[in-house]
């Protein structure tokens, strides 16, 4: 997954922006059309999106209303629309933020650095039910350890970063085998139902992994 991507139709803007952000440590990915952009996060995923609105393919707006449909990632959106219509669009969307261009840089920086304290700084997920060492990789009901593969662990720690919101299967499949992956997309319904034998009380009636039928999964605490 990449830290940020950038969603930006001017090319000397964006690479500006991309060489400050990779400056201060960020991986970065980049993309010129809406479209491109939804692809790329189905795709890879990313801790931030800083969004343009006037774009080719898809607009920005369409942009943030695809990924918010499977996703709680921040999206920063940077436009040169300064109506206040476009902000209170943006922000209904749910966008978590709406800057005006031109934008000072250190303060975009100062902004993307604060939602990474707030959103990544903690290593461990804790909801009274589950608790997850993002670093050391463990996972506890309770007390009790989980024993869990490296992908059980890698779909259950994405179910619960996005605690009570539904995950499309495709989604899902695609953070966490990849795109281009040899796998069958039926492993994932395989590797819930393993989780769910190792954290429901009653597997075949799930408290806390819940299909969606025709949709995906969502994890409740």
């Amino acid at each position: 997954m990449t830290d940020i991507l950038v969603v930006e139709d001017n090319l000397e803007m964006a690479t500006l922006l991309c060489d400050f952000l990779e400056a201060e440590g960020y991986s970065v990915t980049h993309c010129t059309d809406g479209r491109d952009a939804v692809t790329a996060f189905e795709q890879s995923g990313a801790k931030l999106v800083i969004l343009d609105i006037m774009l080719p393919g898809l607009d920005g707006f369409a942009v943030c209303r695809k990924i918010r449909e499977n996703a709680n990632t921040p999206i920063i959106i940077v436009s040169a629309k300064t109506e206040k219509d476009d902000k209170l669009n943006g922000l209904i969307l749910g966008a978590d933020d709406y800057i005006e261009k031109p934008y000072d840089i250190d303060i975009l920086l100062a902004k993307i650095k604060g939602i990474f304290m707030r959103r990544y700084k903690t290593d461990v997920l804790s909801d009274g039910f589950l608790k997850i060492n993002k670093n050391k990789r463990t996972a506890f009901k309770g007390n009790t350890a989980l024993e869990l593969t490296q992908k059980e662990f890698d779909l259950l720690l994405l179910l619960a970063e996005n605690s009570g919101k539904t995950l499309s299967k495709e989604y899902l499949f695609n953070q966490i085998w990849g795109f281009d992956s040899f796998s069958e997309p039926q492993t994932l319904t395989v590797h819930i139902k393993w989780l769910r034998q190792k954290l429901e009380a009653n597997p075949k009636k799930p408290d806390h992994i819940l299909t969606v039928w025709g949709v995906g999964y969502r994890y409740e605490r």
